[in-house]
């Protein structure tokens, strides 16, 4: 599987190996972790990636990726999806970053490349929801195109859809 790249990131796809280092808080050999990286939400990640790769196989593309800053190598979080999309090419995702990257645009910039990379493998709606008072987060889906479409006692939840009306076209479908 290869790297997703955009202007200032690189969406890694955790290997096994690699997932089992996060969950152990020790970084593999030649790889650069920013102060943080790992934190609680990346070692549950972590976690579940290795129990769907031991009952399933590795789900990827449509697993764990490690948020890697082009400009210093260094991880800084983490963004993927929840697994494969379903019987109707549905998918969820989730991310987060160290806090000291948060609020410059990054959580944002993966996110999109990780809806485009959703978008060509044609799935055709991705799911997200965040705590009702995390705004931040709130902001970072509406920022990748995600549309709010409910909420909770808990949560705020998100999501895109695509549909073909012509084989060559793509356009998002209306909230539901």
């Amino acid at each position: 599987m290869d790297n997703l790249m955009t202007t200032r990131l690189l969406l890694h796809p955790l290997s096994a190996a690699e997932a089992a280092s996060v969950e152990a808080g020790e970084p593999p050999a030649g790889t650069l972790w920013a102060p943080g990286y790992p934190g609680d939400g990346d070692r549950g990640v972590a976690r579940r990636f290795l129990e769907t790769c031991a009952d399933a196989g590795s789900p990827q593309p449509f697993g764990a990726y490690e948020i890697r800053r082009r400009a210093d190598g260094h991880v800084i979080g983490g963004v993927g999806f929840h697994g494969r999309p379903d019987s109707d090419g549905r998918v969820t995702i989730g991310y987060g970053l160290i806090p000291s990257v948060r609020g410059l645009g990054y959580a944002s910039e993966a996110l999109r490349a990780l809806l485009a990379f959703a978008r060509s493998q044609g799935v055709a709606s991705v799911k997200g929801d965040a705590d009702l008072d995390n705004t931040r987060s709130h902001h970072v889906m509406a920022a990748a195109g995600m549309r709010l479409v409910g909420e909770d006692d808990r949560l705020k939840h998100f999501r895109i859809d695509w549909s073909t009306n012509r084989a060559d076209v793509w356009t998002m479908t209306p909230d539901a």
